[in-house]
């Protein structure tokens, strides 16, 4: 039996390949002015394959996900859930760690090696996020910022079949992230990575879902064009975050405003 990490790898080549006949496949840019205005505006050359693409992927969550979603909010309390949600989130503080250092912000680096610590030693194994309570809130990084902190431009908008929205930048990220994950390094490298890692992948899928379940069922009761406010939301989303790992050190490292200064989303 291969390995978990060798179809980590198998996934990152097939995103490249993915990526690059995507690419070459482009739709016909609109003539009319206005037209052309707005095709330029949502950077979605490939939107016929894209919405085709999206229409499977809700099919998936509506016979699959969702329903497991649903069952695991029924069936496991609140306070449980949340320790899984802390559990796993410390579980990525390694490659958290690893990002901020390639993207050269070795004070965040730092804060995310004591978060992890505390969560780990003090959280018991990060069950609980004491870290947070000792303002120390939680760090979240993948390879597709620090790309985007290297100049790299994140190009058309993608709809990747199962794992959602994405561009050519993050998804090259996540690839990245799913082969080189330290975690995983460790326990393939002991022998004890068999299962772990589907595992792990099958509990972040339906701990995200289920923290998103009310939100994305309002959004999709209320929109007009599903699709495009997905897509919108998720470019709002990404550029907020690589705006904040670009922000000064001295911005980053401020304390978040309380309830009292701001009311946020």
């Amino acid at each position: 039996m291969r390995s978990p990490l060798f179809f980590r790898s198998a996934i990152l080549l097939a995103q490249v390949a993915l990526i690059g006949g995507l690419l070459t496949a482009c739709a016909t840019r609109p003539t009319d002015p206005e037209d052309l205005a707005a095709y330029q505006q949502a950077n979605d050359p490939l939107e016929p394959l894209n919405r085709h693409i999206f229409n499977f992927n809700r099919g998936v969550d509506f016979w699959l996900l969702r329903p497991t979603t649903q069952l695991y909010r029924f069936v496991v309390p609140a306070p449980v859930r949340e320790a899984v949600h802390n559990f796993l989130n410390n579980l990525d503080s390694p490659l958290v760690i690893a990002n901020e250092l390639l993207q050269g912000n070795p004070q965040r680096a730092g804060r995310a090696a004591e978060r992890f610590a505390m969560n780990t030693v003090v959280g018991i194994g990060g069950l609980f996020d004491v870290a947070a309570k000792n303002n120390l809130p939680p760090i979240d990084d993948d390879f597709g910022q620090t790309l985007a902190i290297w100049g790299i431009g994140d190009g058309p908008y993608l709809m990747l079949p199962l794992l959602g929205p994405s561009d050519p930048r993050d998804a090259t990220g996540l690839a990245v992230d799913y082969v080189a994950d330290p975690v995983d390094l460790y326990l393939e490298r002991h022998g004890v990575a068999d299962g772990w890692i589907y595992a792990r992948t099958g509990a972040e899928v339906v701990d995200a879902r289920s923290n998103n379940l009310k939100t994305f069922d309002q959004i999709e009761r209320t929109s007009l064009d599903y699709y495009a406010v997905v897509r919108s939301l998720y470019r709002q989303h990404r550029t907020q975050q690589i705006k904040a790992n670009s922000e000064p050190e001295s911005a980053a490292a401020a304390p978040a405003p309380t309830k009292a200064d701001t009311s946020r989303h």
